[in-house]
């Protein structure tokens, strides 16, 4: 599972707050959904799925295909048959036909599959020739490209209602996101700087089932989709949004979880090591002399510690100087699995013990898994993590 979306994401969240509510049960659960004039399609998405390319195969899977640009004429790809596409004289070479125009569609028959380089994926397939190369992007519809984030970011075995609250999660989290690569002439990457996104080979029944199950249902405040962030465990509790990102966002408040001190760690690396990494990022503090960080007690703000108990800042003083960091960059700098942390200097190592995986923001994964084993339903689990949003059927 992929407990972190990687890379910077802006947050904002300017509108008015809004009453929370949480249904106590699964029968309740639908009951919970606002109600919107229902859209006869669901919203597509634009995937990117390689840039820069010299050449790309495509290969229509389960029936045939049509090609066409803007200005060209439309041309049949064989069913199971690889076609070489590449960028010729200012216009688009497939096999040995040319087509002129600035965007090149790729359209399967019927419900088929288009094969990228033997990776299969639904929907459409667009191609654009931009700084010397290709792109390919995939246009698919938010569903069937939940088929495979969802089993990437969760575990198929875990309870159905879990199951449910990350398809949810994921379908806010990619209406929220779209045009996040605009630049690239697309929405949104494959990678976890959006969400993991591998094609139809992912797909497993029971997260389609939930996928299925949800449709069209999407965490919403202010009336806009939320990016529904996650993470795999938050220790004990979760965190506000300014408090890892720098941006106050209304609906990623610190919400509580039970059983605390979950997925206890510890790592240890030399002082040397320590002063070296630190050197390396321009604080050469010399020879580390002391640690300064107030003791560990989830749920208990500090100076140097957040609501949660997450470190805000923690001082490392040397022969040298004195490096204050926040808790985020010693996470990144050191390799730690969350900034939930105590740290003990000896005389050759510092040792950090810690609870919690992820940065600590929205689901917690592992206590959505809990909170379904004891029969709380995806609503309940959504509206714990996530203060203040609306359940609201979107299409």
């Amino acid at each position: 599972m992929l407990a972190a979306l990687v890379g910077t994401l802006v947050l904002s969240g300017t509108a008015p707050a809004m009453a929370r509510h949480a249904p106590a049960s699964a029968k309740s659960a639908k009951a919970s959904v606002t109600a919107a004039q229902p859209a006869k399609q669901a919203p597509d998405l634009r995937v990117g799925l390689a840039s820069g390319r010299a050449s790309l195969t495509i290969t229509p899977a389960e029936g045939k295909a049509t090609a066409q640009t803007e200005s060209s004429k439309t041309i049949a790809l064989a069913a199971n048959t690889a076609a070489a596409i590449r960028w010729q004289a200012g216009a688009f070479l497939v096999g040995r036909e040319k087509l002129r125009g600035d965007v090149l569609t790729i359209r399967p028959s019927g419900a088929g599959e288009l094969a990228l380089d033997g990776r299969r994926y639904r929907g459409a397939l667009e191609l654009h020739h931009k700084g010397g190369g290709l792109t390919a992007v995939n246009i698919v519809p938010v569903d069937d490209y939940l088929r495979s984030v969802v089993p990437e970011e969760m575990p198929v075995d875990w309870p159905a209602e879990a199951i449910k609250a990350q398809s949810v999660a994921a379908r806010s989290f990619a209406l929220a996101s779209r045009g996040r690569h605009a630049s690239e002439g697309y929405d949104l990457c494959t990678t976890t700087h959006c969400q993991l996104y591998t094609g139809t080979a992912a797909e497993k029944s029971v997260s389609n089932a939930a996928i299925k199950a949800t449709r069209g249902e999407v965490l919403t405040y202010g009336g806009k989709p939320i990016e529904a962030l996650f993470h795999t465990d938050s220790g004990g509790m979760t965190e506000n949004s300014e408090d890892v990102w720098g941006s106050h966002v209304p609906y990623l408040r610190a919400a509580k979880d039970t059983p605390a001190k979950t997925m206890p760690w510890t790592k240890t690396i030399s002082r040397v090591d320590l002063e070296r990494k630190l050197a390396a990022k321009g604080h050469d503090i010399g020879k580390a002399r002391s640690i300064a960080l107030s003791p560990l007690a989830i749920g208990r703000a500090a100076k140097d510690r957040t609501a949660s108990g997450r470190v805000k800042t923690m001082t490392v003083k040397g022969t040298k100087g004195t490096a204050t960091l926040s808790g985020t960059t010693w996470r990144s700098l050191l390799g730690l699995k969350s900034t939930l942390f105590d740290a003990k200097l000896t005389k050759d190592a510092v040792t950090f013990t810690g609870y919690g995986s992820g940065h600590g923001l929205g689901i917690s994964q592992w206590g959505a898994e809990r909170m379904a084993a004891k029969g709380k339903s995806y609503a309940d689990i959504l509206h714990h993590y996530y203060t203040g949003t609306t359940l609201q059927q979107l299409y």
